[in-house]
C-alpha cells in the first residue's frame, strides 16, 4: 500500500454536525475501500487563497492514509460529485525520503492531538470561604 496525504475543504456554512458528517464520509469511503487511516489533522475554519464558489472560509482537514492505489481514483470521484467540499488534493508519498518526511508530519500531527490530553488537569484551589460582612445596624428614619 502507498502512503497519501488528502487535504479537503468543507463549505464554511455547514453547522458542526454536518461539517463532523462530511469528514466522517470522507474517512468512510478510505477505511471501506481498503485504506488504513493513520492520522487526521483537523485545521479548522480557515481564510481560502481566494473566493471558491463565493466562499471567503472553508473548513479544512487532511488526512494521512497507506491505501491501495485504486482507492484514490474513488476517493476523489466521490468528492469531485459532494457539493459540500470546495477543493480537495491528494499526495502520493512513494520515495524513501517522501516517506520519512511523511511519518515525521504523521508524528507532528499525532502529537498535536495528543497534547491536550497528556497535560494534567490542574486541581483548583479550593475556594476561600466567603465571610458575610457585619451587618450594620438598622437605621431608622425620623
Amino acid at each position: 500500500m502507498n502512503h497519501y496525504e488528502t487535504l479537503f475543504v468543507v463549505k464554511p456554512t455547514l453547522t458542526d454536525e454536518e461539517t463532523k458528517a462530511q469528514i466522517e464520509k470522507n474517512i468512510a469511503i478510505i477505511t471501506d475501500n481498503g485504506g488504513e487511516i493513520v492520522a487526521i489533522d483537523d485545521m479548522g475554519m480557515r481564510k481560502l487563497a481566494y473566493p471558491v464558489e463565493k466562499n471567503e472560509r472553508g473548513y479544512y482537514t487532511v488526512v494521512y492514509h497507506k491505501a491501495p492505489a485504486t482507492l484514490i481514483a474513488e476517493l476523489e470521484r466521490q468528492m469531485r460529485y459532494n457539493e459540500d467540499v470546495l477543493k480537495f488534493m491528494t499526495v502520493k508519498y512513494a520515495k524513501k525520503k517522501e516517506i520519512a518526511q511523511y511519518d515525521k508530519m504523521v508524528a507532528a500531527v499525532v502529537k498535536k492531538n495528543d497534547a491536550p490530553a497528556a497535560q494534567p488537569k490542574q486541581e483548583e484551589a479550593p475556594a476561600p470561604e466567603a465571610t458575610e460582612p457585619a451587618a450594620e445596624p438598622a437605621k431608622e428614619e425620623a
